[in-house]
C-alpha cells in the first residue's frame, strides 16, 4: 500500500496532502498546529492490581507499516514547521563555517606503523591515516566509504599486540549490533569470517590467533528492540567460521554485561561481568596454561572492580569497595581475598579515575567537576602533579608500558580541545594539536556557582556566556543536565554551544546527583526511590538562573538526552511553568515499561522496575513522562527528538510522550517530534546529521522564545 495512503487512512484528521500540511504550518506558525491523529487502541496493564492503560501501544512495533507512516506524517509537520522559521538557513551556515577546521586526534604506534584520525572538517566520519618510519601518510582506514548516505560508522578498533592484525568494528545505521571485520594491517586485507551479531563488546587480541568478544543471542522479534539480557564472552579463531567460536563465559547464569580483557603481557584473560550498570563480579583465565579454569577473584555485584595493569602475578584493581570515591588496590592472584588487598594510591575526598601508560599510573580526579593529575610510580609513590594548561577537563595519559611520549587533551567551555604532547620522565608538555577555530574564546567567560536544591544540598554548576551579557532575564538559556549512571558532566567545548553563544544565548550545565560528580554516594542519592531529587536539583537550577536575573520562564529551555531525556520529561511535566522550550533527545520517557525492551533491564540499578514492588511501582508511575501528561495543561514548546535506529533507548519512549503531548496540549505551543532515519543513539551520527539536529534544536528554541533574527 502507498505510504500516503496509510497516513490518510490512520493518522490524519481530515483527508489532506502533505502540502497542505506545511502550508497550513507557514501561515500558522505561533498557533495551534493540526497534528497528525494517532489512534488510541484499547490495551490495558495491570501492576499490583492497578489497571495502566496504554492506548499507544501499538508504536513499539518498529517493524510495522503503520509505525513507519506515523514516523513519516510526524516528520512532515515537524520539517514543515522548521523550514518556515526565517533564519534556520542562516544559523546552519553559521554553524558549519563554524565545524569547518581540521581535527587531528592524538597518535598511537602498532607494530611499523603510528595511526591518527584526521577530519578535514566536514567529513561525516573521520578518517584512519598512518605514517611509516619514514613519514609516509596513507588512508589506513576511511568510514566515510562504508556507505553511500554516510549512516555506516566505525564502531571500534583493536590490533593485535604486534601490529600486524587488526579487527574493526562497523555501526549500520546507529545501531548498537556490530560487524566485526579482520584485516592484515600492512596489506590492509581482508581475512577470514566477518563476525555478526556483536553487541556491547570490544575486542581483545591473543597473540595473532584470535581474540575474545562479547554478544548475545539474536533475540526473538526486532533486533532493535526485543529484550538482550543473557551477555556471552566467546573466542574467535583466525580463519574459522564464527559458528566455531568458543563459548568462554556466560552461559551458565544469566548475565546482561560480560567483557573480557587479555592483559598486555598476554599471560591473563580477565573478565568482568554484571547485571546492571553498578557492580560487577571479577574472574581471571590463565593463558599460560592449556588447561587452566577459570577462577573467580569477586563473586558478588556489590562495588565495581577494574583491572588496571598486572606486573606477573600482581594486580592493580580499581576498586569502590570501602571507598566511595575508588581508590587503587594490588594483591597476588595466589592471594586475592579482600583481607589481602593493600593500597597503592588510597581513596581521597575526590573521585579517581586512573590510567596507565609510559610505566607509570596517571591518576585523574574530580574536584567540583574539574580535573587535576597526579602521576604515581607502581609503588604508589607521589612523582608529581601534572600541571594543566587551565581549569577544565584533562583527559588521556594511555598508552603502552614502554611509550616515551604520551598524550592528553584538555578541554573547557570556551577552550577547543587541544592535544598535548607529555613526556612521562620530565613532565614536560607540549602543545601537539590546537585547533583553529574561528571563535574568540576570551570574548567568553565561564563561571561556576553553587545552588541550593529542594533538601539543602548544595549543587555545582558551570554557567558560560559572552562577557558583558547584562542579567536583565531576557537571555535565551539552555539549561542542560543529565543525573544518572554515575556519569559526570565535566566542562568541554561545543562548537553547537559556541554557536549559541555567539547569538547572545547563555548555556549551563547542572552536576545533578545521580552523576559521578562526587563519587558512589552522589550516585546513589539520585537513584531508585531517591530519583526524584535529581528532577528536584534541576528545578532547582532552573529557578537559580531565573532568580539571579540570567533569564526568566520566557526565555528558558531544558535540554538532555537519554536518562537526561527522562529529565527533561519529568520536569517538564513536574512544571510545566518554569521553562519555555523543552528538547527531551533520545530519552528514557516510558518508565512502566523501560526494562522490557533491549538491554534496558540493566538500568534498574539507577531506575528500579514496575514489577519490583508496588511501592517501587508507584513511585516510578509517579514521575514517568509518558504518563504523567495531563489534559488541560499548558507544556512549554517542545521538540522531542529520537532516531528511528535506537536500539538503547527504543524510540517507542519519544513515540509515546510526542503521542500523549500533542493530544493534550492544551496552550499553542508546538509539540514536535523529530525522528531521524537510519539513526541510533547518536554514536556514528554523520557530521551533516549532527549539524542539522542541532541547528533545527536551536532555531526551534529561540523562534519560541519570540527571536526574530539572529545577532
Amino acid at each position: 500500500m502507498n505510504i500516503f495512503v496509510l497516513i490518510n487512512k490512520y493518522y490524519m484528521k481530515k483527508t489532506i496532502t502533505v502540502s497542505a500540511i506545511v502550508c497550513t504550518l507557514v501561515m500558522n506558525a505561533q498557533t495551534k498546529i493540526n497534528y497528525p491523529e494517532t489512534k488510541k487502541i484499547d490495551h490495558v496493564d495491570t501492576y499490583f492490581g492497578e489497571k495502566i492503560n496504554d492506548p499507544y501501544r501499538w508504536l513499539e512495533d518498529d517493524r510495522s507499516t503503520e509505525t513507519e507512516a506515523w514516523v513519516k506524517t510526524q516528520n512532515v509537520v515537524t520539517y514543515g514547521y522548521l523550514e518556515q522559521i526565517p533564519y534556520r538557513d542562516q544559523l546552519k551556515a553559521r554553524m558549519e563555517q563554524l565545524w569547518n577546521y581540521e581535527k587531528i586526534g592524538a597518535p598511537f604506534k602498532e607494530g611499523d606503523y603510528t595511526y591518527y584520525y584526521k577530519n578535514n572538517g566536514l567529513q561525516n566520519q573521520s578518517v584512519l591515516y598512518r605514517k611509516d618510519k619514514s613519514g609516509k601518510e596513507e588512508i589506513f582506514l576511511d568510514p566515510n566509504t562504508f556507505s553511500k548516505d554516510g549512516t555506516t560508522s566505525l564502531g571500534g578498533l583493536n590490533f593485535s599486540k604486534d601490529g600486524s592484525l587488526v579487527a574493526y568494528a562497523i555501526s549500520e545505521g546507529g545501531s548498537d549490533w556490530r560487524k566485526v571485520i579482520i584485516m592484515e594491517a600492512k596489506t590492509k586485507k581482508i581475512i577470514g569470517d566477518t563476525i555478526v551479531d556483536v553487541k556491547f563488546s570490544g575486542v581483545s587480541w591473543y597473540k595473532n590467533e584470535g581474540f575474545y568478544y562479547s554478544s548475545y543471542d539474536k533475540p526473538v522479534g526486532s533486533e532493535l528492540s526485543a529484550k538482550t539480557d543473557q551477555h556471552k564472552l566467546y573466542y574467535h579463531k583466525l580463519n574459522t567460521p564464527q559458528k566455531s567460536d568458543k563459548l568462554i563465559f556466560g552461559g551458565d547464569v544469566k548475565r546482561r554485561y560480560v567483557g573480557g580483557g587479555v592483559s598486555e603481557d598476554e599471560k591473563y584473560l580477565f573478565i568482568s561481568a554484571a547485571n546492571s550498570t553498578s557492580g560487577n563480579e571479577l574472574y581471571y583465565l590463565d593463558l599460560s596454561k592449556p588447561d587452566a579454569k577459570i577462577v573467580t577473584l569477586i563473586d558478588n555485584y556489590e562495588n565495581d572492580n577494574d583491572v588496571l595493569d598486572n606486573k606477573g602475578s600482581k594486580i592493580y584493581l580499581v576498586t569502590n569497595y570501602k571507598a566511595p570515591n575508588k581508590r587503587v588496590v594490588t594483591f597476588d592472584l595466589a592471594n586475592p581475598a579482600k583481607e589481602n588487598w593493600k593500597d597503592c594510591i588510597a581513596e581521597t575526598e575526590n573521585v579517581l579515575s586512573p590510567n596507565t601508560g609510559g610505566g607509570y599510573i596517571f591518576a585523574s580526579y574530580m574536584k567540583d567537576a574539574v580535573s587535576f593529575i597526579k602521576q604515581y610510580d607502581y609503588n604508589g609513590k607521589l612523582v608529581r602533579d601534572i600541571q594543566l594548561p587551565g581549569v577544565g577537563t584533562a583527559g588521556g595519559f594511555g598508552g603502552k608500558e614502554k611509550e616515551t611520549t604520551l598524550y592528553f587533551s584538555f578541554t573547557n567551555y570556551v577552550t577547543p580541545g587541544t592535544t598535548y604532547a607529555f613526556d612521562p620522565k620530565t613532565g614536560k608538555s607540549t602543545i601537539y594539536q590546537k585547533p583553529k577555530v574561528d571563535f574568540n574564546s576570551a570574548d567568553y567567560e565561564s563561571k561556576q556557582v553553587f545552588y541550593t536544591s529542594k533538601d539543602g544540598t548544595k549543587v555545582p554548576m558551570i554557567i558560560t556566556y559572552k562577557k558583558g551579557t547584562k542579567l536583565n532575564g531576557q537571555n535565551p538559556t539552555i539549561l542542560y543536565g543529565y543525573g544518572g549512571f554515575n556519569v559526570s558532566l565535566t566542562p568541554s567545548f561545543s562548537i553547537a554551544n559556541a554557536v549559541w553563544l555567539e547569538n547572545g544565548g547563555v548555556y549551563a550545565v547542572a552536576n545533578l546527583r545521580g552523576g559521578g560528580e562526587y563519587g558512589k554516594k552522589w550516585h546513589d542519592a539520585g537513584t531508585q526511590l531517591k530519583k526524584q531529587n535529581v528532577f528536584d536539583d534541576f528545578i532547582a537550577a532552573a529557578e537559580y538562573l531565573i532568580k539571579e536575573n540570567y533569564t526568566s520562564s520566557d526565555y528558558l529551555a531544558i535540554k538532555g538526552g537519554s536518562n537526561g531525556g527522562l529529565l527533561v520529561g519529568a520536569v517538564m511535566t513536574q512544571r510545566p511553568d518554569l521553562v519555555k522550550v523543552a528538547l527531551p533527545a533520545v530519552g528514557v520517557l516510558d518508565m512502566l515499561r523501560y526494562h522490557t525492551f533491549t538491554a534496558g533491564a540493566g538500568w534498574a540499578y539507577d531506575y528500579g522496575t514496575s514489577e519490583q514492588s508496588k511501592e517501587m511501582f508507584e513511585y516510578i508511575k509517579g514521575y514517568s513522562p509518558v504518563h504523567n501528561v495531563k489534559a488541560g495543561i499548558k507544556y512549554p514548546a517542545t521538540m522531542v527528538t529520537t532516531g528511528d535506529h535506537d536500539d538503547r533507548v527504543v524510540p517507542a519512549h519519544s513515540f509515546k510522550f510526542a503521542a500523549e503531548l500533542q493530544a493534550k496540549q492544551a496552550g499553542e505551543n508546538p509539540v514536535l517530534i523529530r525522528i531521524d532515519v537510519n539513526a541510533g543513539h547518536g554514536a556514528g551520527k554523520s557530521v551533516a546529521a549532527t549539524i542539522q539536529e542541532n541547528v533545527d534544536m536551536q532555531v526551534f528554541t529561540l523562534y519560541n522564545m519570540g527571536v526574530k533574527e539572529l545577532k
